[in-house]
This record gives C-alpha cells, sequence and structure tokens, in this order.
C-alpha cells in the first residue's frame, strides 16, 4: 500500500510538529504528499494552509507571522488561519483585497504537538488519559524521519517474534526466539492486544524497569489506532509504568515522521529523562536499521501472496485486513507500485 495513493488514508489526524517549533514562525511540512505550512494564530493556536501563495505561488513558509496572520516572503500578501487573503500591500488603502483563499486544512494542539487531517476526519485523534494524569509525566522522546512506510512500523510494534533477533542488543534474548503470543481484541478504531514476555535486564536497564534482577517481566497491555498510531503500555513486577506513544506519520511513499511521547509513574529523581531517553534510542535505532531495509509498499491485500507470514505475524495481519477493508468501504482499492515494465507500457 501506497499511502499517498489512497484518499481515504487523508481522513486522519496525524502529528506533525512539536508546537514549540512554530513560536519563531511558520514551518513547512509534507505529509501524504501534501506540502503544508503550520503557523500559530493570533490565539497561539496552531493552523494549517497549504504551502503556496495565491499570487505567484511562492512557499509561504518562506515568510514570517504578523499578528496571528501569514506573510508571504515574496510579495507581502497576508493570509489569515483560514487561508483567506486579508491584505496586499501594493494596493491602496481604499481598494478592496480580492476573494481568495489558500486551501486550508484542520490543525489541532495536543499532547504539545501540532496535528492536522487533511480531509473530514473519521475519528479524533487517539485519547492518552495519562497526559496530565497525577502521578505521570510525560517526556518528548524522538522526533525523527524515518525512510520506510508507517505500516512497517506498526506491525513491527506489535511483532514479538523480532525481539530475540533486531533487539539483541538490548532487552531481547537470542536464545529464547519462541515468542509470545497476544490475546486480541479488535475495536472500532484498532484493537487492543496483551501479553507477558520475559525479557533481559541488563545493567543499563536497572533504572528503566526498577530491578536489578538479570531477567524481568513486561505486563504489555497495547493499542492499535487506525491507521498508524499505537500505544504501548508495559507495566513491570516494581509497579512501574512505562507507556510509549506514537504516531507514524506518513510523509511520502518512502519516508515517515516518527512522534514518540512516553508517559512514567515515576519521577526525575527515580529515573532520568535522560536515561529514559538514551534507553529507548537504543531500541528505536535497533528497529529503524531493520525497517529501513524493507520495502515500503507494505501488501494489505494478503491474497496477493506476496508476503510470507507465520503465527506471530497475527497482529499486522489483522492491521492489514482492517486497512484493505477501510479502503473499500469508501470505494478503493490498493494501489500498489507498478512493476517497471507497466510503469513504462503506461
Amino acid at each position: 500500500m501506497l499511502s499517498t495513493k489512497q484518499p481515504v488514508l487523508r481522513r486522519f489526524w496525524y502529528a506533525l510538529m512539536p508546537l514549540d517549533h512554530l513560536k519563531d514562525g511558520p514551518k513547512p511540512f509534507t505529509l501524504l504528499g501534501e506540502p503544508i505550512v503550520l503557523f500559530l494564530d493570533a490565539k497561539g493556536e496552531p493552523a494549517a494552509l497549504e504551502d503556496r501563495c495565491c499570487h505567484r505561488t511562492a512557499k509561504l513558509s518562506k515568510g514570517w507571522c504578523n499578528n496571528g496572520n501569514i506573510v508571504c516572503g515574496y510579495h507581502g500578501w497576508e493570509y489569515d488561519r483560514d487561508g483567506k487573503l486579508v491584505m496586499i500591500p501594493q494596493f491602496p488603502f481604499e481598494q478592496p483585497v480580492p476573494e481568495a483563499k489558500a486551501r486550508s486544512f484542520r490543525a489541532k494542539a495536543r499532547y504539545g504537538y501540532v496535528w492536522v487531517a487533511l480531509d473530514e476526519p473519521l475519528s479524533d485523534i487517539p485519547a492518552i488519559p495519562e497526559d496530565g494524569a497525577a502521578g505521570y509525566r510525560r517526556i518528548n522522546q524522538f522526533y525523527d524521519k524515518w525512510n520506510t512506510a508507517a505500516l512497517r512500523l506498526m506491525e513491527n510494534s506489535f511483532d514479538n517474534a523480532h525481539f530475540a533477533f533486531v533487539h539483541k542488543g538490548t532487552f531481547g534474548d537470542i536464545n529464547q526466539p519462541k515468542p509470545e503470543k497476544y490475546e486480541i481484541l479488535e475495536t472500532d478504531c484498532g484493537f487492543d492486544a496483551e501479553t507477558i514476555i520475559t525479557i533481559r535486564n541488563p545493567p543499563g536497564a536497572y533504572r528503566i524497569t526498577g530491578t536489578t534482577e538479570p531477567t524481568t517481566r513486561r505486563h504489555q497491555r497495547n493499542k492499535w489506532f487506525m491507521p498508524f498510531c499505537r500505544r504501548l503500555d508495559m507495566e513491570y513486577p516494581s509497579g512501574i509504568r512505562h507507556i510509549i506513544f506514537n504516531c507514524a506519520t506518513p510523509i511520502s511513499d518512502g519516508q515517515i515522521q516518527v512522534v514518540q511521547l512516553l508517559f512514567r509513574n515515576d519521577t526525575e529523581a527515580d529515573c532520568s529523562t535522560q536515561e529514559l531517553i538514551d534507553w529507548d534510542a537504543a531500541i528505536i535505532a535497533e528497529d529503524r536499521d531493520m525497517l529501513e531495509s524493507t520495502d515500503p509498499d507494505a501488501i494489505v491485500d494478503m491474497g496477493r501472496k506476496i508476503e510470507m507470514h507465520m503465527p506471530s505475524d497475527r497482529p499486522g495481519m489483522i492491521m492489514r485486513k482492517r486497512l484493505l477493508d477501510l479502503l473499500r468501504q469508501h470505494g478503493e482499492e490498493e494501489l500498489p507500485r507498478q512493476p517497471l515494465a507497466q510503469a513504462r507500457l503506461g
């Protein structure tokens, strides 16, 4: 599935950028192949427009903000948060501004990020109950571009069979390759998946897990939110909750913006922010190295039998089936990459 070729994927919310990045002016972002510009309006709320001026198509992201409007850096044309042209500095004061607009998109601030939906959303931004809850702290861990597909990251997140191999340098045990099974309950917006796994606990993880034992167990109560968000809720016997929330935001068919938030029910004195970032950085670096080697055209129509599967792939197979159903419910079929010879004939 090539994300930019499936219009229904425009009908979901995606985390694009930390809100703080907009404090010093507008910023560009490409979502599902659509170049947009993000900025803050007069109330400090995020706004999103097509990154093109109506005049000479210059990128609005090269301009600046003025009292909550965005000013094109080419000729100074000014637009409000809805994309309406409100000022042309070359016109005399008494001359009315013509009716013109830059396309606007829905934008919200949530969890310290700007979220955007390109078309009417089918569901709301996933809820994170721990955000702002007593006893929990939020750490904005990672904001990186990966050269892979959003679906590859999503199904990898629920793939217990890769731990022993991909994560042999952190928590995986290559001598124990048999994966634990998930209990999965499908929901309207995706599924809930629960399991208990045993992991290695090297010295660098002692304060992460809250134990100095050489191995420990993780009770995982995880969620997948269609299409490309996930929650990994890991509870250790020490009582520590290590809750990771990701949005794999599709930039293009071969690149995603990985947003990772962490919620912990301990304190900075118990385990510092830097320790938590360093530990999870090592883990996602292992994932990234492998996922960037995969074909970004992850096929959702398993009837085409392009990729082989095994029983532990069940979460990813459910994802693929649900995404294929989503496409068909909206009158679409999967549009995979054309073979080179076919593309040339076309």
